[in-house]
């Protein structure tokens, strides 16, 4: 179908507002830039989602921003813990561990990991014990900071995963497809810190172990940096993609409607979108 509608010259907005009409998502927001001519595809782009685990990417930058700047080391230690301030009323909460894709770091209390093993593990393996622990060092604040400067002042952190007292006071993070791949188009121009740890974030970003959306349909000799999210009825992928002798790309795709129990036909439908556009792009 996809081949069929580019031979007859049908444009890719199109093609990818056919695939999102015929899919039972509610709301899909999509954002990409190809390098080669900064051609840009737009679609609800600045609506605002919530990230789930994409907002993971946010942190990871400005603990390498912080880097940067010389206020840590990411081989300096931090104690394991699972136990966090509520941002709302400091009542303090845990998360569990049934809940988490990453399970062996809470076999690890007590014990010390690297700032760098623990963006490796959030990134990697999204874990979200790992990701509050990051979070309270880096400080929500610093983060959205950060995210302004790089002029993706849409993806917003306000508080860790489970903090239930600020989700029931409409204290969330938030993002959009423009702002993930604003953010994403900085590092993919070395922009965001130092051209090294720029690499370093792509290569952490490159060893995702969740490949069901973006990923799943593109050729195997593609390289993508990425990063997934998902929570209730919202599914997320946002990544940069390096075609096999062709121009990277930067991607996000943003959905919400599909119910947890469909599972496999959300991870099904971004693959399709993010196929789409590779195949324009990268033909």
């Amino acid at each position: 179908m996809v081949e069929a509608m580019r031979a007859i010259n049908i444009s890719l907005p199109d093609q990818l507002r056919h695939l999102i009409q015929q899919s039972r998502a509610s709301f899909v927001g999509i954002a990409a830039h190809w390098l080669a001519d900064g051609s840009e595809v737009l679609i609800e782009a600045d609506r605002p989602f919530h990230p789930a685990s994409t907002i993971k990417l946010c942190i990871m930058m400005e603990i390498f921003h912080q880097r940067q700047l010389g206020a840590l080391s990411l081989d300096e230690p931090i104690a394991i813990k699972n136990q966090f301030s509520s941002i709302v009323d400091g009542s303090v909460y845990s998360l569990e561990v049934e809940d988490d894709s990453e399970k062996e770091l809470y076999g690890c209390i007590g014990q010390s990991f690297s700032v760098r093993e623990l963006v490796r593990r959030m990134i990697t393996a999204s874990s979200n014990l790992a990701t509050n622990i990051l979070i309270e060092y880096a400080r929500p604040g610093a983060i959205s900071q950060f995210m302004q400067d790089l002029g993706a002042g849409d993806l917003v952190v306000l508080r860790g995963v489970e903090d239930q007292q600020a989700y029931r006071a409409g204290l969330n993070n938030s993002a959009t497809a423009r702002g993930l791949m604003n953010a994403l188009l900085r590092l993919a121009n070395h922009e965001v810190v130092s051209p090294e740890d720029s690499d370093e974030m792509i290569q952490i970003l490159s060893k995702q172990q969740f490949n069901e959306m973006i990923p799943a349909r593109l050729p195997a000799a593609a390289v993508v940096a990425h990063k997934t999210g998902s929570t209730a009825d919202c599914f997320h992928d946002a990544g940069i993609v390096y075609p096999p002798g062709g121009e990277q790309f930067v991607l996000s795709i943003l959905t919400k409607g599909y119910p947890e129990t469909e599972e496999k036909a959300a991870h099904a439908f971004v693959a399709s979108l993010a196929k789409t556009i590779y195949d324009y792009w990268s033909p």
